[in-house]
């Protein structure tokens, strides 16, 4: 697995995934800019996303939804901030109902992904960041940490 740490700030409001892959970073940004190979590591391996709209550009907006082993369906939304291909990428992300609309009593997580070169490939650290204590203590106990940890372990396979 690619996943070489996750650090939960509680003081800071912020949990930090960084990844490190065997592959250039051009390649490793395909797998956010490219519909079909996003959809194909999204959702952690028991719940796999289908993206519905997929605009990379400020002010665009990714809408998805993840498919349970029971078939129950869970739709997210991002609001896009900032790109910077093939290096960084701004978002909100928000839990949203079946018509990609944020839910309200829902944590709103804001994502920063950045992609260095390292050791001849690359590392991808992807920062969450929260309004509050309650809200990034209610993500953590939703099981999104893990499941963001499992989506991410899927990257390689996609990268070979």
């Amino acid at each position: 697995m690619s996943v070489i740490s996750v650090d939960r700030d509680y003081d800071n409001l912020t949990v930090t995934l960084i990844a490190d892959f065997d592959a250039p970073i051009d390649q490793v940004w395909q797998l956010w800019s490219d519909p079909r190979k996003l959809g194909h590591w999204l959702g952690p391996p028991t719940h796999p996303a289908s993206i519905e709209k997929h605009d990379l550009t400020p002010g665009g907006q990714v809408t998805f939804f993840m498919t349970g082993p029971e078939g129950d369906r869970s739709w997210g939304t991002w609001q896009v901030t900032a790109v910077g291909p093939p290096t960084s990428l701004e978002f909100t992300d928000a839990f949203a109902d079946t018509d990609g609309r944020p839910i309200a009593d829902m944590p709103i997580t804001r994502i920063r992904v950045q992609l260095s070169e390292r050791g001849g490939g690359t590392r991808m650290e992807v920062h969450s960041a929260f309004e509050s204590r309650e809200d990034m203590e209610k993500w953590v106990r939703m099981g999104t940490v893990e499941g963001l940890q499992q989506a991410v372990g899927q990257m390689d396979a996609l990268l070979g």
